[in-house]
């Protein structure tokens, strides 16, 4: 082997211990760490953490930024709470913004907080500078039939100690929005809410909504209020129009049940004609018999004839007299 070869092979060696050196030993944050004044142990703590595939600089700079802040920080906490799939940096921050807003925070719940889901540095901040929710449009119809149209804007603080199983500004909107469909309900008159739209704040913040929540109500405003439509009438036209065709429909059936009996009435008249004729039949047949049996004489023939005769002349009189004159 040439001893440029050689020296080829011994450049590419310390390159590469080099390289394993500074990945395993990251020695610029450790000396950063060193002169901000946090004790990290090269072998165990930045050795190990690459072992237990944490990135030393997830834990390390959280680490300082916490001393230098004045908050008490354990570095096999801060893995732990990494390796659990928490925000390391979220958590340090939200401790020091808790403890320069004296609010009582510690590591352990803030890192429940954490791991339950919640932003507890948006938490923190809410604690400090109160939250301004505003609902949807809520409508309710009050009892004398007016749609009362309102918003609200309520103002919540988050509560710390809550945050961890309690319910979040759904629940606050849910609640709020249920408290004025309740307040307008009971309203005898639409313009009792209208005169006095502070009646359904009151009457709302007086029911506790705040409670089995993350936050903490401090008041509700109604931001608007406006009327709807009139529900009242239009309901009792609906039912007058939904009235009005069931006795359209019940007329109907009347008519039908009278054509039905008329046709009923004229089969009966044409059945009746039908044995008139059927009787006027068998009388020629009667008086051939009564002529063969004796009972029946020419004269009183002769006598019935006159009779029919007489008959329809005075018919066919009465009929010329009935007629109007031209």
């Amino acid at each position: 082997m040439t001893t440029t070869a050689l020296v080829v092979l011994v450049a590419i060696a310390i390159i590469i211990f080099l390289s394993l050196f500074t990945y395993f030993i990251p020695v610029g944050l450790w000396i950063t760490a060193y002169f901000s004044g946090v004790k990290v142990k090269m072998l165990k703590d930045l050795v190990g953490m690459r072992l237990r595939k944490v990135p030393p600089h997830l834990i390390i700079r959280p680490m300082i930024t916490a001393t230098k802040a004045g908050v008490e920080a354990n570095i096999n906490n801060m893995e732990a709470h990494f390796l659990a799939g928490g925000n390391v940096d979220r958590v340090v921050n939200s401790l020091i913004s808790a403890d320069k807003a004296n609010i009582a925070l510690t590591f352990e719940r803030a890192t429940a907080i954490d791991l339950a889901g919640r932003d507890v540095l948006e938490a923190v901040k809410v604690s400090v500078n109160p939250k301004v929710i505003e609902t949807p449009l809520i409508s309710a119809i009050a009892k004398d039939g007016i749609q009362v149209k309102a918003t609200a804007r309520v103002t919540v603080r988050a509560n710390i100690d809550r945050l961890v199983g309690g319910a979040g500004e759904e629940t606050i909107i849910a609640r709020v929005g249920e408290g004025i469909v309740t307040t307008i309900g009971s309203a005898v008159v639409h313009k009792d809410v209208l005169e006095n739209p502070d009646k359904i704040s009151k009457t709302v913040l007086a029911k506790g909504l705040d409670a089995g929540t993350a936050f903490e109500i401090l008041s509700i405003d109604i931001a608007d209020v406006d009327v709807g439509e009139n529900i009242g009438a239009k309901l009792q036209t609906d039912q007058a129009e939904a009235d009005k065709k069931i006795a359209q429909a019940k007329a109907e059936e009347r008519r039908a049940m009278a054509v039905a009996k008329e046709q009923e009435m004229k089969a009966s008249v044409v059945e009746m004609q039908a044995r008139v004729v059927e009787a006027e039949a068998e009388v020629p047949k009667a008086m051939a018999q009564a002529f063969r049996e004796g009972n029946l004489g020419i004269m009183d023939y002769y006598n019935m004839k006159n009779i029919q005769a007489d008959t329809k002349m005075r018919d066919s009189i009465s009929d010329t007299e009935e007629k109007p004159k031209k």
